[in-house]
């Protein structure tokens, strides 16, 4: 059985989805995935994302965030 932690959830203004952010901690001492759970209406999106692929995504979201402050658009 999986522990799950609850770190962070938040509405998108644009869309209304909900997003989710939880740490996954498996019983048998495995690796801790993030779960992103995306909610729009009755549909959930959910993804187990290993710290590696987190820090990629985490980084190009905020080079892309970084780049709309400026007026850049790559």
């Amino acid at each position: 059985m999986a522990e799950i932690v609850a770190l962070s959830k938040f509405k998108v203004p644009l869309g209304s989805q909900e997003i989710e952010l939880q740490q996954i901690d498996h019983a048998e001492g495995g690796m801790s995935l993030l779960r992103i759970r995306i909610r729009e209406g009755k549909r959930f999106t959910i993804f187990d994302i290993d710290p590696a692929t987190a820090k990629l995504w985490a980084q190009d979201m905020q080079d892309w965030a970084a780049g709309q402050e400026t007026g850049s658009h790559d």
